[in-house]
């Protein structure tokens, strides 16, 4: 059985994506002179927050998805990011490809509430790889599995999520609410003859504030 080896060599932005799209380079590595045909190749990417400190900066953004930070110890578990998937072309010896990683902005969502939340420093990724090799067998083809512990660590920079948000949503965020919120906050801009959103919400603050 062909030996497969994987290595994130570095994940960069992806400048012509129409939504935010990170590209992760992999290098990959099969024992021996045998050729591979191909490999659909899956991924877990998982997010590992034990491996990194925090600022008190950070702490009080991550206080909706761990709690204090005395609780930590507790809270703070591998969360999955997502699953991904890319078809090897066929290679001998090494080979680099391509594996999209798909980016949200919805706060609603716990890796971009996590991701929010960092000021500095690195991202602690995890990569689970898994999938079906293809290669040369007695009837021509012969079909092996990409073993299940292969799987890498890689310290992404804060500022490369940061670099594609701004590149998508310059100066800008994206909020999940029910229907008759946004109903009503129309309504609320409209009776007052407000431009947009924006100022509506503006406005509501500013009022909150004189209360307090």
């Amino acid at each position: 059985m062909t030996e497969l080896d994987f290595t994130v060599v570095d994940i960069a932005p992806e400048p012509y994506a129409v939504t935010p799209m990170l590209t992760a380079r992999i290098a990959t590595a099969a024992t021996g002179d045998e050729p591979i045909h191909a490999i659909a190749l899956r991924c877990q990417v998982r997010i590992e927050p034990l491996r990194r400190s925090y600022s008190d900066d950070e702490a009080t953004g991550l206080l909706d998805l761990f709690g204090p930070r005395d609780r930590w110890s507790a809270t703070q578990h591998t969360f999955l990011w997502q699953h991904t998937s890319v078809t090897v072309p066929g290679f001998t010896g090494t080979t680099e490809v391509q594996l999209p990683l798909e980016c949200t902005y919805d706060f609603e969502v716990k890796a971009a509430k996590y991701l929010l939340a960092l000021d500095t420093g690195a991202i602690p990724l995890q990569f689970l790889f898994s999938g079906t090799v293809f290669v040369h067998g007695s009837r021509g083809f012969g079909v092996q599995q990409v073993p299940w512990d292969r799987e890498e660590r890689y310290d992404m920079p804060v500022s490369v999520w940061r670099d594609l948000i701004r590149l998508h949503y310059p100066n800008t965020g994206w909020l999940r609410l029910p229907r008759d919120t946004i109903d009503a906050l129309a309504a609320y801009r409209s009776a007052r003859g407000l431009l947009d959103f924006d100022e509506a919400i503006s406005e509501l603050l500013a009022a909150a504030r004189e209360l307090r």
